[in-house]
């Protein structure tokens, strides 16, 4: 075990170079010029010239590619062009609220999604299983921002029972940091619960067909006993390995929430980056999003031989 861990390890470092080439090469020979934007419109070409070597992008791309690695291997991810301040220090400002969305939308999505598969399962056939896969294909096709603003009218600009966008600390309250988070967390969520609910449906109709399912039945247990504790347990793996591939989706999802619902996160962060073409802050933001994405599929390996002994490394 412990030495599939220290191989799983070292297998993101290329990866994480490869993502770090990537964005490098992505950024910097897409069109747009930050000098240019920094400048204005009434600036000159010298002016432009100067911010340009002001910034070091007058410089090879080699050069600047192997600045930005040397300092990143010191735990340097840049300097903002538009505000001057650490990239470092700017993500930490605004990795709270991006934080407690994904965990807040990751309960919502699995406390929804998993008896929902369940009972879909176990009443395969009958209208209830009709209705959860009504809502898997509805939930998953409809775009995040439409049913973000449906949640806008519905529960803000009608009824007034949440507030419109924003977000609040902790610090400032329980009730208003999760009456904040209510809506955006449902947005996000849906599309995710759908992916859950119908792997979970599918994994689980596997299963209970299996022979041990019948004897299980025929020992007689109740039909709580037997799709907790035999059928789900064994149909957990497929269930585990989805939401891992599922956080992808969060991590793309959490970009158009944050807008939508003005959150203060990192998702708000890359869009203000990238108008502003601020390449420190789009390559930091995009190496942390990656480097997250490693150590949860990383966990979700892991969690297979918790979730299913037979499986040994």
């Amino acid at each position: 075990m412990f030495g599939y861990v220290v191989r799983r390890v070292l297998a993101t470092i290329p990866v994480m170079v490869v993502v770090a080439v990537f964005v490098f090469a992505l950024l910097h020979l897409s069109p747009g010029d930050p000098a240019a934007i920094i400048a204005g419109d009434n600036a000159t070409s010298a002016d432009i010239a100067r911010i340009r070597a002001r910034l070091g992008l007058d410089e090879p791309l080699l050069i600047q590619f192997g600045t930005w690695v040397w300092h990143l291997m010191h735990g340097d991810l840049g300097i903002s062009i538009f505000t001057n301040l650490p990239v470092s220090a700017l993500i930490e400002q605004r990795v709270g609220p991006t934080i407690a969305l994904t965990i807040s939308t990751l309960i919502v999505s699995i406390l929804v999604a998993i008896p929902m598969g369940v009972l879909a399962a176990w009443k395969a056939g009958t209208w209830i299983d009709r209705l959860v896969m009504v809502f898997a294909v509805v939930g998953f096709s409809v775009p995040i921002f439409v049913l973000a603003y449906i949640l806008i009218f519905a529960l803000a600009i009608k009824t007034s029972l949440l507030p419109v966008q924003g977000y609040v600390s902790p610090e400032n309250g329980l009730l208003p940091f999760l009456s904040h988070l209510v809506m955006p967390s449902f947005a996000l969520g849906i599309t995710f619960a759908a992916l859950i609910a119908r792997i979970t449906r599918a994994s689980m109709l596997e299963v209970l067909a299996q022979d041990y399912i019948r004897t299980a039945h025929a020992k007689g247990l109740s039909n709580e006993r037997v799709l907790l504790r035999h059928a789900l347990k064994n149909a957990a793996v497929p269930i585990a390995t989805i939401i891992g591939i599922g956080v992808a989706l969060l991590i793309g999802g959490v970009v158009v929430t944050e807008t939508v619902f003005a959150i203060p996160g990192l998702g708000r962060l890359t869009v203000d980056a990238i108008l502003r073409r601020d390449y420190p802050i789009i390559q930091g933001i995009i190496l942390i999003f990656s480097a997250a994405y490693v150590v949860v599929n990383l966990l979700v390996d892991l969690s297979y031989a918790l979730l299913d002994p037979r499986i040994r490394y």
